[in-house]
C-alpha cells in the first residue's frame, strides 16, 4: 500500500515538472520585441557624389537659394531645424509664396548662415541636423558644386546631399530640376510626392499646349516682358529671352533668341520691335518711380509703343525671388494665355487657377497675399 502511494506521488511530480518545463520552453521561444532601428541608404546626389544618409532623417537643414522651397514642395517643411538669413529677414515685399505660407514658422528657427549658401559650419553643428541639403542656381555666382558640398560635409561631419536647382527654360535644366526633387524625395521617403509634383508640372504644361498649340504662326501675338526681377528689381529693359510662359502659350517673344537666361535690351530695340502686348513683372515697383511702369509712363519713345497707347500693358507676378518660384511661373502662364487668347481660356479664372496651383505646391492658397505685396497690380491691366 505504501509503495503504491509513493509511486503515485512520484508520477504526479513528474507530470508537474514536465508541465513547468514545457511552459518555460514556450516563453523562451517567443521573439523579443525591439525598438525600430533607423537605417542608412547610399545614394548618388545631383553632382554624382555618393552619400550615405540616415533614412528617414529625423531633422534637416537647407542651404542655398531655393532649397527650402523644394522641402515645402515635398511636404517636409516640419523637418527643418535651422534656416539661412533670408528666412529670418522681415521684408516689406515678400515674393516667395512658401515664405508667405510658412514664414512665421521658419523665422523662429536657429540661423545656419547667410543666404545664397554662405553656410556657418559651427552654427550647423550647434543644432546637429541628421543631414544637410544644398542647392543653388546652375551657372551663376549663387550656385553650388560637388567641391563645396564635400567641404561642408568635411567641416561638419554631417552628410550633405547637393544638386543644381534647375529650371523650366529647357529640357536639360528641367531634367536637373526633376532630378533634384527625386534625390530629395529618395532621402526623405517622399518618392511618391516627388513624382506627383513632376507629373503636375508636366500635366500643366500639356494643358497649356493643348489650348494653344494649334494657333497658326500668323495669329500668334507678339509680346514682351519687362521689369524682370534678377537678384533684385529692374526696369523695362530687363527681360527673359526664353520667358517660359510665352513659350507655353505660343506667343512670339520679340526678345527671343539671345541665348541667355536674362538680358538687358536696348530701349531703341524695344521701340523697333513694337510688340502688340507688354507684360510687366510687378516686382519692378520696388524701384524708384515704379521702375518699368514709370519708364512706360514717362519715356517719350516708350509712350509711343502701340501696347502703351492702346492699353495692352498687363502686370504679372514676379517669380524670380531667391530662385524660381515654379508655382508662380505656371500661374502667370494662365493669366498670359487668358489675356492673349481669351477664347482658348474661356473656362479659366486666372486668380482661381493661381490659388489651385499654390495650394498644390505649398498647401495653401497664396495669390491674395502675394499680389497684395505688389499693390494688387498682378493679373491686371496697367494704365500707363
Amino acid at each position: 500500500m505504501k509503495n503504491s502511494i509513493v509511486a503515485a506521488a512520484l508520477f504526479v511530480a513528474l507530470i508537474t515538472v514536465a508541465g513547468c518545463m514545457g511552459s518555460s520552453s514556450t516563453v523562451q521561444e517567443t521573439p523579443a520585441v525591439t525598438p525600430a532601428q533607423s537605417s542608412e541608404i547610399a545614394l548618388t546626389d545631383g553632382f554624382g557624389r555618393t552619400v550615405t544618409v540616415p533614412s528617414p532623417p529625423e531633422s534637416v537643414v537647407c542651404s542655398g537659394s531655393g532649397c527650402l522651397r523644394y522641402l515645402v514642395y515635398l511636404q517636409s517643411q516640419d523637418l527643418t531645424i535651422g534656416v539661412d538669413s533670408i528666412e529670418k529677414k522681415d521684408q516689406a515685399i515678400e515674393g516667395r509664396p512658401y515664405a508667405i505660407a510658412y514664414g512665421s514658422q521658419f523665422k523662429k528657427l536657429p540661423l545656419i548662415g547667410e543666404f545664397r549658401g554662405k553656410d556657418d559650419p559651427e552654427k550647423i553643428l550647434a543644432i546637429s541636423p541628421s543631414l544637410i541639403f544644398k542647392t543653388g542656381s546652375t551657372g551663376t555666382a549663387y550656385g553650388t558644386s560637388a567641391a563645396e558640398a564635400d567641404k561642408l560635409q568635411e567641416k561638419t561631419g554631417i552628410p550633405v546631399v547637393a544638386f543644381p536647382y534647375g529650371s523650366l527654360r529647357n529640357d536639360a535644366e528641367k531634367a536637373e530640376m526633376y532630378g533634384g526633387l527625386r534625390v530629395m524625395g529618395d532621402v526623405l521617403g517622399k518618392q511618391d510626392r516627388a513624382e506627383e509634383v513632376i507629373a503636375y508640372i508636366e500635366a500643366t504644361m500639356a494643358d497649356l499646349e493643348r489650348r494653344t498649340g494649334d494657333i497658326p504662326e500668323a495669329e500668334q501675338k507678339t509680346v514682351y516682358v519687362g521689369g524682370i526681377s534678377s537678384a533684385g528689381a529692374h526696369g523695362i529693359i530687363s527681360t527673359e529671352p526664353a520667358y517660359p510662359p510665352f513659350l507655353w502659350v505660343h506667343a512670339k517673344n520679340v526678345a527671343a533668341g539671345m541665348g541667355t537666361a536674362h538680358a538687358d535690351v536696348a530701349k531703341e530695340a524695344l521701340v523697333d520691335w513694337n510688340p502688340e502686348y507688354i507684360f510687366v513683372d510687378v516686382g519692378t515697383i520696388q524701384m524708384d518711380s515704379d521702375g518699368a511702369i514709370g519708364d512706360l509712363k514717362t519715356d517719350t519713345a516708350l509712350r509711343g509703343l502701340s501696347a502703351s497707347k492702346e492699353g495692352r500693358v498687363y502686370g504679372v507676378l514676379p517669380y524670380n525671388f531667391y530662385n524660381t518660384n515654379y508655382e508662380t511661373v505656371l500661374a502667370d502662364a494662365y493669366f498670359i494665355g487668358k489675356t492673349l487668347y481669351p477664347d482658348r481660356f474661356a473656362d479659366v479664372d486666372p486668380v482661381k487657377k493661381a490659388d489651385e496651383i499654390y495650394t498644390f505646391f505649398i498647401g495653401k492658397p497664396a495669390f491674395g497675399d502675394l499680389n497684395g505685396q505688389y499693390r494688387d497690380l498682378g493679373f491686371t491691366q496697367i494704365s500707363v
